[in-house]
């Protein structure tokens, strides 16, 4: 059924759009009743309009709290029109039906992600009014009308314009189902407000406010439907928040975890750094004073890996670096028995025009790969409050992200020999690795690159076999990382027969002292860090 839209009620906090919408509704004969601040810039813009206060017999009171809370607002908007003894009841009292009402809320989460918002300053931009008539519009969607996007507007006007004024049963039921995800996420994100106030980090009930960002090609298997959501407000740069840049061919959902996987780790660097991911886990990382020295190093990690992997950066790419990347296979792979090189994604803080081009034009595969650029990395805009969120059957897994990093503070050297400065930087780097990779897990290093990764094994032997092996004659005097103790001295023996100089891990083993002894006496240096860094 198509309603006509004879009376609208418009009050807009953001009021991008608003002006030319409420023109477009009077030319269509519309009355338009609307309060304070979108009053004033519509009567500015030569809009006819009525005040609330003229509606209702009531004035705006208590700096504007109390303005819309109101029979003849909340009856003209819940008013079955097909229903007799609600339309006798509207006609009783007075009431006249509201058709269309367009409103979006006061900015709370801008609000509060204001360094300096006070608690009484986010209590005043909690709204009332507005998601009051947003969910009586919504629930009468059979007869109103509710606009809460500008993004809305040139749609609803368009389909009155070729209908007569009216507006589908269809297009209201689609604002409605918005209307409501909207009132539901402004809820979400006020509780999630106030419990962080009140320092609760894990609440009895928890909303999650996501946007949808895109529909993807599938899922992690063609066979899975699949789309990117948004959390609100979040200013780190991320693959989330960054660019995809034009050209290439649609990001996939596997592109965007494996993409998410190489920028964190990259981040983790001030230096110059490079890292390869491969299916969640890096194949390759290095650093460098410079960054096509560092992307060499990491893609020579492991060049069989690499093929078709996510290339991540934290500095620009710009001329030198996209040839460097584009000339991978010819310049440094074949050598080391690469059968080829492409890249599914290239994500870094910048690209320089010039890059550009040379990545879409230089080889065959740079008219696909994906480019995603995040602006700089800031480390003070890292949301240590947001968790990290884990599905399982039936429910959700919460734990705060895993933030701790590299700090020299708390480590402790329990063994005889001392690791050097040289080895010192290795190890700093092999556990970071550690951090960012599946466990099991085990990171071999030598200047500042890494030589092998044994990662999701069953067994920490296993891993470490597999780093071993990857890393052949370059393990001798490489460091290595473990994401978590050693229960017995397997590893270290291990280690020590394929030449490894230098271990870090967290300790706490109820068998530390035969693993300690063991380093002693092969004369391998050993680090504690206190922490350890699952990742299932």
């Amino acid at each position: 059924m198509d309603v006509t839209i004879k009376t609208a009620l418009i009050s807009v906090s953001d009021k991008t759009g608003v002006v030319d919408f409420a023109q477009a509704l009077a030319r269509l004969g519309v009355k338009i009743i609307s309060t304070g601040g979108t009053a004033k810039k519509l009567t500015e813009a030569g809009v006819n309009v009525v005040s609330v206060d003229a509606v209702t017999g009531f004035p705006e009171m208590m700096d504007g709290r109390v303005k819309t809370l109101h029979p003849k607002i909340h009856g003209a908007l819940l008013g079955l029109r097909d229903k007799v003894e609600h339309t006798e009841a509207m006609a009783q009292r007075g009431i006249e039906p509201i058709d269309l009402v367009c409103v979006n809320l006061y900015p709370f989460e801008a609000t509060v992600a204001k360094p300096q918002c006070t608690l009484e300053e986010a209590i005043e931009n909690i709204d009332i009014g507005g998601p009051s008539m947003i969910r009586s519009a919504a629930k009468n969607h059979k007869f109103v009308t509710v606009v809460t996007y500008p993004g809305q507007y040139t749609q609803v006007v368009d389909q009155m314009r070729d209908n007569h004024g009216a507006v589908s049963e269809s297009l209201r039921s689609e604002l409605a189902r918005a209307a409501f995800g909207l009132t539901a996420a402004y809820d979400a994100a006020i509780s999630k407000y106030l419990n962080a106030n009140a320092g609760v980090e894990y609440p009895d009930r928890v909303s999650i406010a996501l946007t949808k960002e895109s529909s993807l090609r599938y899922g992690e298997n063609p066979h899975q439907t699949a789309a990117l959501y948004r959390l609100p407000v979040s200013a780190e740069p991320s693959v989330c928040n960054g660019k995809l840049l034009e050209g290439g061919t649609e990001v996939s959902f596997n592109n965007l975890l494996d993409a998410n996987a190489a920028f964190e780790l990259v981040k983790e660097f001030d230096e110059p750094a490079a890292v390869v991911v491969k299916h969640l886990n890096p194949c390759g990382c290095a650093v460098d004073d410079d960054i096509c020295v560092a992307y060499r190093k990491a893609y020579e990690g492991d060049v069989v890996s690499a093929f078709g992997g996510i290339i991540a950066l934290n500095r620009k790419v710009d001329v030198e670096l996209a040839r460097t990347i584009m000339e991978s296979y010819s310049r440094f792979g074949k050598a080391l028995g690469a059968s080829g090189f492409f890249a599914e994604v290239i994500i870094a803080p910048e690209f320089e025009e010039d890059a550009i081009e040379i990545i879409r034009t230089l080889k065959t595969w740079g008219g696909r790969v994906r480019l995603i650029e995040t602006g700089p990395i800031d480390h003070a805009k890292i949301d240590t409050g947001e968790c990290d969120v884990r599905c399982i059957i039936g429910g959700l897994l919460l734990q705060k992200r895993d933030l701790a990093g590299w700090e020299p503070e708390a480590l402790t050297y329990p063994t005889e020999a001392k690791p050097t400065p040289e080895q010192l930087e290795d190890l700093r780097m092999a556990w970071l690795v550690a951090k960012h990779t599946k466990s099991n897990t085990i990171v071999l290093v030598k200047n500042k690159r890494i030589l092998g990764v044994g990662a999701g094994q069953m067994n920490r032997v296993e891993s470490g076999l597999l780093a071993m092996k990857q890393a052949g004659e370059e393990a001798k005097g490489a460091v290595m990382a473990s994401d978590a103790f050693f229960p017995f001295p397997d590893n270290v023996e291990n280690a020590a027969q394929a030449g490894v100089a230098a271990i870090i891990q967290p300790g706490g083993s109820k068998k530390d002292d035969e693993v300690i002894a063991a380093a002693d006496r092969l004369g391998v240096v050993m680090v504690f860090t206190g922490k350890r860094h699952f990742k299932h």
